[in-house]
């Protein structure tokens, strides 16, 4: 729906015109930006603003190397200028979401003057005011640690403008004193709180109102439309502002984000957060009462007991870690129905013993997150929605690095696009771990198509990886738009702007075995051993699970010169610098390594991939997935399992051209691309990659 961007009308300038722009000898050719003219990125542009005009929605598949972040934020600007709409953009990771903003928004200022872009997160990134001054007043902290991060905040409060964590260099990642701090809505006064004025997210909101672009992050939007679907359109929900339309850059990651927005989940933290918050809001205010108190630790006790009966289905390892399907649910509540019960109740306590309190703010509040707490739990045990599968996850505490150093034994965990579990190993066993209780939709389609695609004129999705190869051997959208429920949109493919046919060799080893032949360990290691040398190292290997990865990477550093990196040795960004600035290392990584990473230049010229990286076919939502399509009479294997893997396949296969002067050879060592009838479908989806099964041409190629 339409939406002002603010009351008071501007005399502004009309902004120039995409042609003008665009075009050989256009502002961006004269721009300090190293120009080259890109059919395809006035070509988008041109189909955006269309849409935008046409009340219409759009698919866009731009090639890397199009330039589609300037090719849909002038539309947009033009669009919330000259319309006084507002447009939202989001993104798929934080980095691009600073890009826009830190980078191309200023770029664009600096050739059409002033804009008003704002930039938005997740509450949980920002300072609540209140809760700072009052833990000033009465200070409740664990160790010396802790009260060194106090002081830190306490300082930097004084000056920030935005009260945005990351501009505290020294605050850990999991810091468990900032999480004592946050703006969560969930113990936020609202506009009761004393400090609602000077509020960071109060100075946030009124931002994006001003603002013709709001940039987020595809997290902070489905969170949004979550809250405002539950509110039924409550006016003060949610805090993204209205806006005309949304574009949704790296758009294939929105099944999988919806899913989990639209979704319930509980666990055994939050619980724990509510008895600590609880107590800790209530008596820095001296208003905590000894049943408050008690029924804060009976919620403890009693969550434990509840989370410990769950069931579990340890793998052959031992380990309770992982996913399972909670498909049993009848069957607990007859066997184990009293600790669910009483878990239930000790909630009820609590809220009655809160609702006795009278003039504390913060009551009203903690009982609506118990009340939360109950309700999510009576769906997550008692619903019978069929659009739902109900799973459990337990998750190691102790994270991936830790782990890698304690030499556990390699896991049997895959993850491969967001499904799959973590390490696993005997000494797991002795890990303490959370306990999530999870329900998650099958199918999103018609919750997007009501909740997104009929409230927004223009929805745009733009991705460098949305088509798979259809019957005739073509790319297409119809698997997008299938498992997005976008009604009549207009579609367009935007060729790559790179010469994939010179820039980039793929190679396909001749005589490997199939993946689960017990010599495939072995020849891949040979195969790998062989490339990288030829490549000088330089390379990414990635693996669809953590066991191939592990084994692998430790047959290979005995082999090889070159410095080898392992996921898990250190955090992303730390194993990304530290690839960037090492000669020849070669970097042994899993799912997160297969998108969002970008290394320009010849530091990454090869890029071996494993495996086709299919989804785990026994994870609780892929089975249920899977299920529901040959219900309906599908062919799950057809219409879901290879389309999701060709488009894991095309992300890791584009961390390896990422500008006009990168070369590399891209290595598959699964033979089921050539010796499959599916295989086909993942060669026509990819680019025009010039193929080979010759080593002696890999070997030309880096001559």
């Amino acid at each position: 729906m339409p939406a002002t961007t603010h009351s008071e009308v501007h005399a502004e300038q009309k902004l120039t015109t995409l042609y003008e722009f665009f075009h050989p000898g256009g502002i961006l050719a004269q721009s300090s930006l190293a120009f080259e003219h890109r059919p395809g990125q006035y070509q988008m542009a041109q189909a955006i603003e269309a849409s935008f005009d046409a009340h219409r929605h759009l698919i866009v598949e731009a090639g890397t190397g199009t330039g589609k972040t300037l090719a849909y934020l002038l539309p947009a600007l033009r669009r919330a200028r000259e319309h006084k709409q507002r447009i939202i953009i989001s993104t798929g990771t934080k980095n691009l979401q600073e890009q826009l903003f830190f980078k191309d928004v200023p770029f664009l200022e600096s050739l059409l003057g002033p804009l008003r872009v704002c930039y938005m997160k997740g509450r949980a990134n920002y300072l609540c005011k209140q809760k700072l001054y009052a833990l000033r007043d009465n200070p409740i902290l664990s160790g010396l640690e802790e009260i060194d991060q106090f002081h830190h905040i306490l300082q930097w409060e004084r000056s920030t403008e935005t009260g945005d964590r990351a501009e505290i260099n020294t605050l850990p990642e999991h810091s468990a004193l900032w999480h004592k701090l946050d703006a969560r809505s969930e113990v936020c006064l609202g506009q009761t709180c004393p400090n609602w004025e000077p509020c960071y997210i109060t100075a946030m909101r009124r931002k994006a109102l001003e603002s013709d672009i709001v940039i987020v992050n595809h997290h902070l939007f489905f969170a949004d439309l979550s809250i405002k679907q539950q509110a039924a359109g409550a006016p003060d929900a949610g805090i993204l502002p209205e806006a005309a339309a949304v574009i949704f850059d790296e758009a294939h990651e929105l099944e999988d984000v919806a899913s989990q927005y639209f979704g319930v989940a509980l666990s055994n933290h939050r619980f724990d957060e509510l008895a600590r918050d609880t107590e800790s809001m209530l008596r820095a205010k001296g208003v905590s009462t000894p049943a408050i108190e008690s029924a804060t630790l009976n919620i403890r006790e009693r969550s434990r007991m509840f989370f410990s009966s769950l069931p579990s289905n340890p793998s052959p390892t031992g380990s309770a870690i992982g996913r399972m399907e909670f498909s049993d649910r009848s069957d607990f509540l007859e066997d184990r129905g009293d600790a669910y019960i009483a878990a239930s109740n000790s909630l009820v306590h609590l809220e009655s013993e809160l609702d006795r309190l009278r003039d504390v703010e913060e009551a009203a509040g903690l009982r609506k997150r118990a009340a939360d707490i109950r309700n999510h739990m009576k769906f997550l045990l008692e619903s019978d929605d069929p659009n739902n599968v109900f799973w459990i996850e337990r998750r190691a505490m102790m994270n991936l690095r830790n782990f890698a150093r304690s030499g556990a034994p390699s896991s049997t965990g895959s993850l491969i696009a967001g499904q799959g579990g973590v390490p696993s190993s005997k000494s797991a066993q002795s890990l303490a771990f959370t306990t999530h209780l999870q329900a998650t939709p099958i199918d999103v389609s018609q919750l997007l198509a009501d909740t997104l695609f009929m409230h927004y004129p223009s929805v745009i999705l733009t991705s460098a990886t949305l088509t798979v190869a259809e019957s005739d051997g073509k790319p297409g959208f119809s698997h997008l738009k299938k498992r997005l429920g976008i009604p009549f949109p207009k579609e367009l493919i935007v060729p790559s702007h790179f010469d994939y046919a010179k820039q980039a060799l793929l190679y396909l080893p001749p005589t490997m075995p199939e993946p689960r032949h017990p010599d495939f360990v072995t020849q891949a290691t040979e195969k790998i051993r062989r490339v990288l040398e030829i490549t000088r190292g330089r390379a990414f290997c990635l693996f669809t699970s953590y066991s191939q990865m592990r084994e692998l990477h430790d047959r290979l550093l005995a082999e090889l010169p070159f410095p080898l990196l392992m996921q898990g040795s250190a955090p992303r960004h730390i194993l990304l610098q530290q690839f960037r600035e090492t000669p020849n290392a070669v970097l042994f990584g899993t799912s997160s390594f297969w998108q969002g990473v970008d290394v320009q230049g010849e530091q990454l010229s090869c890029v071996i991939v494993d495996k086709l990286p299919f989804a785990v076919p026994s994870d609780p939502i892929m089975k249920a997935r899977t299920d529901a399509i040959a219900a309906a009479g599908g062919n799950a294997f057809q219409d879901l399992q290879v389309p999701q893997a060709v488009l894991a396949l095309k992300q890791g296969f584009g961390r390896l051209i990422r500008s006009l002067s990168d070369r590399g050879v891209l290595v598959l060592l699964d033979p089921r691309i050539r010796t499959t009838r599916y295989g086909a479908t993942f060669l026509n989806s990819l680019p025009a990659y010039r193929r080979t099964d010759d080593i002696t041409d890999v070997e030309k190629f880096f001559a």
